[in-house]
């Protein structure tokens, strides 16, 4: 099946058109109109450092509903021990930071794709999710955390760090919480692993999901779901 090439216009191919795995289109930029037009139609942008912009949008599709949300044994625990303070939108670009540097296969989070997403946060679409620790005097450090896409009562996550036990996972469950408070319907995990499997996560079929974004993007969530002040701790 070919790939199409973007022109200069926002504007996307069918998904059902993807190679098996997921590719769609080629080209374009990394602009705010056309991030929110691509995430709003399921499609999402990945690539390696030389290539060209790579648009896809897999079938299946990983895919977190908050009523399937499972919180593993040992991380119950773990959160009721409180080692984590958990902020929304506090340090995005530091978080976004952490994350490529975290990747040891070669991370697709480019300077472009970092200056693309922390544009995409100031416009008010990309967010962040970080979990402090503190040092033996007190200060606070970035111990994880993860950032991804908010439309509508969908949350798109892209990619997550832990420099410590469980600060991603306890930021992940945080988020969750915070989403589901505030309306949130659907979580897109993008492509299968066995991590948020944990969670509940699971493969649907992409029209399946298509159809819960439809209905996701529908919903004005309440206010107040990226406060950046500190969740107290349990």
């Amino acid at each position: 099946m070919p790939v199409y090439r973007l022109p200069d216009e926002i504007l996307f191919p069918p998904v059902e058109l993807a190679e098996p795995e997921g590719l769609l289109a080629v080209g374009g930029d990394l602009s705010v109109e056309r991030l929110a037009a691509a995430y709003a139609q399921g499609i999402f942008p990945w690539y390696a450092e030389g290539e060209p912009i790579l648009w896809w949008s897999p079938n299946p599709r990983m895919a977190l509903k908050p009523e399937w949300m499972h919180l593993p044994r040992s991380l119950k625990k773990s959160m009721r021990k409180g080692r984590y303070a958990i902020t929304f939108d506090r340090a995005f670009d530091e978080v976004i930071a952490g994350c490529a540097q975290a990747r040891t296969d070669g991370t697709w989070i480019t300077d472009e794709m970092k200056a693309a997403y922390q544009q995409f946060h100031r416009a008010g679409f990309a967010h962040s999710v970080e979990a402090w620790s503190a040092e033996e005097d007190g200060t606070p450090f970035l111990a994880g955390g993860l950032y991804g896409v908010a439309l509508g009562g969908c949350f798109f996550g892209e990619s997550m760090f832990s420099l410590q036990p469980d600060a991603s996972k306890t930021a992940f469950a945080t988020l969750i919480e915070r989403l589901t408070a505030q309306g949130f319907t659907l979580v897109d995990c993008q492509v299968a692993t066995e991590h948020l499997a944990r969670f509940g996560a699971r493969e649907i079929p992409r029209a399946e999901f298509l159809d819960l974004l439809e209905q996701a993007l529908k919903i004005d969530p309440l206010p107040g779901a990226w406060s950046a002040g500190f969740k107290r701790k349990p």
